[in-house]
């Protein structure tokens, strides 16, 4: 007779209600622009998606693409120009209609930081370069020109318009809602700043964008890895309210999560190694947020990027064609970023960003959600829809039994704003597991696993309380009796 491991949730116990929304980013490159039948399909998918806070991120590789100011201004020119900006950013704002968005143009203009010679940028706007972010020292050493250069995009899209540095004015008819801007991105990378160093900028940025715009939420930090000391201190520097202008608010943190394999690990051996990376990261949030409830109780957290690299894939870049992504490694991605999602919402985190809607150039492949010949989603995509329609916030995450659980099987139970009671399961392992899970029979199951593959989440009645689970399959089981609304 076969035995089972038992699943099962204490639905009277709530651990927290739940204030995660599970999103992603979208990092704007050449398949974004007019034309493009590739970036068409990817905002589509986007808009098809219809999730809160996506994080649209012009930034590093592609300067004609992200920087509005790319020379600097004399006594009677400026050189400020959105006409390859704008169409991109227009469709994003389609896309996500209706929905908060977080916005952060990532990347200044360089001729803002003091370098020994000039710092050029491709005539092609379609070249992706990684040279463009030089320098360690404003000119500016206020940092007030930096800031205001985000003051006037700020207002390019929220306001029609703004007067430049000799005083003329830019119309450009825009009125869209942004809710939320982040100042910067992985700024221990970009200018390999200090804590010092950004927290004076990231104050002058957000004075000068609330004059714009008074009621905008930030977010600060957007730190690559958090695993040195050195990035320890950033925290700890940044949510000290005692470090910042009077009056300055830190409604945001965030941070960055990717796994990555050496060169020489099989697909096979993968797996555990992105989880124990996971793990890892895990560790550290639990850590960031110890320092955050203690400094500064009020500031809330988003981890902006999560993603895994394949193989040769990832930092440094590498700009020639990439080694091909195996398909076992859109399943695992997919399963990495539902464990990591669940874990998350029990601590309270408010967004969690997969990485990224549509990869622009070969080293960034293996983190796409799309498939970059195609605009179609892959299978990491597809769990992305399955969390964002079957888990939210306002849902009570409950306990799961004491002695109760999986070696491999990642389970978080909720019941949710509808009173329905629902279990997100997650197979952390290449291997297929089965599972007893008491009065699941008669309830539905939605999934995504290797038979799925990049179609939509597939869905059946469960008939027994024997839930089986491919590979790092992800699902969500909903049980057939419904609780009060919650």
């Amino acid at each position: 007779m076969d035995t089972f491991t038992t699943v099962s949730a204490d639905w009277d116990t709530t651990e927290r209600v739940s204030r995660t929304t599970p999103s992603l980013q979208v990092a704007a490159n050449p398949f974004f622009r007019p034309g493009n039948i590739i970036g068409e399909n990817a905002y589509k998918a986007l808009r098809d998606l219809g999730t809160d806070y996506v994080r649209y991120i012009p930034w590093l590789p592609y300067p004609k693409l992200a920087v509005a100011e790319l020379e600097p201004p004399t006594d009677t020119t400026t050189s400020w120009d959105f006409s390859l900006i704008d169409p991109m950013t227009i469709e994003f704002f389609k896309a996500t209609d209706g929905h908060p968005v977080v916005l952060d143009f990532s990347t200044m203009p360089q001729w803002m930081w003091r370098t020994a010679k000039p710092v050029g940028y491709p005539a092609d706007p379609a070249e992706a370069t990684y040279n463009y972010t030089q320098g360690t020292e404003p000119r500016d050493p206020t940092f007030k020109e930096i800031a205001e250069y985000y003051a006037r995009l700020l207002s390019w899209y929220t306001q029609g318009g703004f007067v430049d540095e000799i005083g003329k004015r830019h119309d450009s008819g825009h009125y869209y809602s942004v809710p939320v801007w982040e100042v910067l991105n992985e700024v221990d990378c970009e200018h390999h700043m200090t804590p010092e160093i950004y927290t004076k900028l990231y104050d002058q940025v957000v004075m000068a964008m609330r004059k714009v715009q008074p009621d905008l939420k930030f977010v600060g930090m957007s730190l690559w890895r958090l695993e040195t000391s050195a990035n320890a201190r950033f925290v700890e520097y940044f949510l000290d309210p005692k470090n910042h202008e009077p009056g300055i608010p830190l409604d945001y943190i965030s941070y960055h999560f990717y796994a990555g394999p050496t060169a020489e690990e099989t697909s096979e051996i993968q797996g555990y190694t992105f989880f124990a990376q996971a793990d890892r990261f895990l560790a550290t949030v639990r850590y960031v947020e110890n320092i955050r409830s203690r400094l500064s109780p009020e500031t809330r957290t988003m981890i902006t990027e999560i993603g895994a690299f394949h193989g040769n894939h990832g930092w440094p870049p590498t700009l020639n064609a990439a080694q091909p992504v195996p398909d076992s490694h859109w399943y695992l991605s997919g399963a990495m970023y539902a464990y990591l999602f669940g874990e998350l919402s029990r601590m309270g985190i408010d967004a969690v960003h997969a990485s990224m809607l549509l990869a622009g150039e070969p080293r960034q492949h293996s983190i796409s959600l799309l498939d970059w010949t195609t605009g179609q989603p892959n299978p990491r995509f597809r769990v992305l829809q399955l969390l964002r329609d079957n888990f939210s916030p306002g849902d009570k995450i409950v306990a799961l039994k004491q002695g109760h659980g999986h070696p491999y099987v990642y389970a978080m139970p909720v019941v949710t704003k509808g009173g329905e009671r629902r279990l997100l399961l997650v197979n952390k392992s290449q291997h297929p597991a089965r599972i007893h899970v008491p009065g699941s029979s008669g309830g539905q199951k939605v999934w995504v696993d290797h038979a799925t593959a990049s179609a939509p989440p597939a869905s059946a009645n469960t008939t027994s309380d024997i839930v089986a689970l491919e590979g790092y399959t992800v699902a969500a089981l909903t049980f057939p009796d419904r609780l009060m609304p919650a």
